[in-house]
């Protein structure tokens, strides 16, 4: 009888033990995938922290396709977002962004909300390129801009907030995860809404011509105008 006692503490202690080492070795890769998502989040901001100038871009002037360019204000009125480096801040975004979506799914980390993260910080990234511009031409915006400002960086953050809720508190976050995304896409699109108002003003040729005089570059007379009718097909 003695023996078979032995046999069962025996055998229940290895069980156990080699559950506390699996739980154990699980809690410390998540610690380490949670840290990997944290330090690429920080990279991603710092590139927007890290934009210090614009510069015309490589293309000849404004861009003349209306699809994918309405959004971001770079490819609107033909300027380059510049790092303290030199480096293209748009490149470098593209670059955090998807680093950040390979460990943040690696961490359990659903990809909706880590549209809405990258969304976030890429508005945010236009707007300090649209108070670039603004800078550049004197302070034409005025008002307009403070509010876009503080709209974008309101959307930011509850974005960011969102992944790092998904982050440390999965379960209780996907209970209300799908309100959420709701309303943050409704910022999203009265942020987009916003921003697109602004650029109008940016892009009337007054301003156009006068942006392209402080840049260094021939204004761009003969460019369709993104507030021109689409002719039919």
């Amino acid at each position: 009888m003695p023996g078979w006692m032995d046999l069962a503490y025996t055998t229940a202690g290895g069980v156990v033990g080699a559950a506390v080492t699996n739980y154990l070795s699980m809690s410390q890769e998540r610690r380490q995938q949670r840290a990997a998502v944290m330090q690429r989040l920080l990279r991603l901001a710092a590139v927007r922290d890290r934009v210090c100038d614009i510069a015309p871009s490589r293309a000849e002037g404004p861009s003349r396709h209306r699809v994918g360019a309405q959004r971001r204000a770079t490819a609107r009125l033909g300027v380059t977002a510049v790092l303290d480096d030199g480096r293209d801040a748009e490149h470098a975004q593209r670059e955090a962004i998807s680093d950040l979506v390979v460990a943040a799914l690696s961490a359990g980390v659903p990809r909706r909300v880590l549209d809405f993260a990258g969304g976030g910080e890429e508005h945010a990234l236009q707007c300090e390129v649209v108070g670039l511009i603004d800078l550049r031409l004197g302070g034409v915006l005025g008002e307009p801009l403070e509010e876009l400002m503080a709209q974008c960086e309101d959307h930011r953050q509850a974005t960011a907030q969102q992944l790092l809720r998904a982050l440390w508190r999965p379960w209780r976050t996907r209970l209300l995860m799908r309100a959420r995304l709701r309303a943050l896409r409704q910022d999203a699109d009265a942020l987009h809404r916003r921003q697109q108002a602004v650029l109008s003003v940016l892009s009337r040729p007054e301003h156009t011509d006068a942006l392209a005089g402080r840049l260094g570059r021939p204004p761009d007379r003969d460019a369709r105008r993104f507030d021109d009718p689409v002719p039919e097909a």
